[in-house]
C-alpha cells in the first residue's frame, strides 16, 4: 500500500458516548505495507499529504500534515497555533477499527476511529 484516504470519525467521549460521525477528518497519507505511515515516501513527497476536517457549524479545513520537533501534527496555516498533534502517528497502525488521539490547540485530546481506508 503506499497513498491512502483515511477517514477518522470521532469515538466514543463524553460529550458524545456514541461517538459523532459529524465530526470527522479525511485524510492522505503514505502507508506501509503494515499500515505504519511510510516517513520515507512521506519526506519525498510531503505536499501530498493533505487533511480535511469537517466539523459541525463550521466551514470545513483544509491543511497538511507536518512532522515538527514534537512529532506529527496537522496545520491549517503557517506556524503552530492551529496545529492538531497526532499521539504518537509513527507507532499505530493505521486500520479500520483502529484509534488515533488528536490534540487540538487548546489542549483537548479527543479519540478517533479508523472508519475507511482507500486507495488515494
Amino acid at each position: 500500500m503506499s497513498w491512502t484516504t483515511i477517514r477518522l470519525e470521532l469515538a466514543r467521549t463524553p460529550a458524545f458516548p456514541n461517538g459523532s460521525a459529524a465530526r470527522s477528518y479525511v485524510l492522505r497519507l503514505p502507508l506501509g505495507s503494515g499500515g505504519l505511515i511510510d516517513e520515507k515516501e512521506y519526506r519525498i513527497h510531503p505536499e501530498l499529504a493533505t487533511a480535511r476536517r469537517f466539523w459541525p457549524n463550521e466551514p470545513d479545513r483544509h491543511g497538511t500534515l507536518l512532522h515538527t520537533r514534537h512529532g506529527w501534527a496537522l496545520s491549517y496555516e503557517p506556524g503552530e497555533a492551529d496545529d492538531e498533534k497526532i499521539y504518537r502517528l509513527d507507532a499505530h497502525t493505521i486500520q479500520p477499527g483502529a484509534y488515533l488521539t488528536l490534540t487540538d490547540p487548546d489542549g483537548e485530546c479527543l479519540p478517533f476511529v479508523v472508519k475507511g481506508l482507500s486507495p488515494a
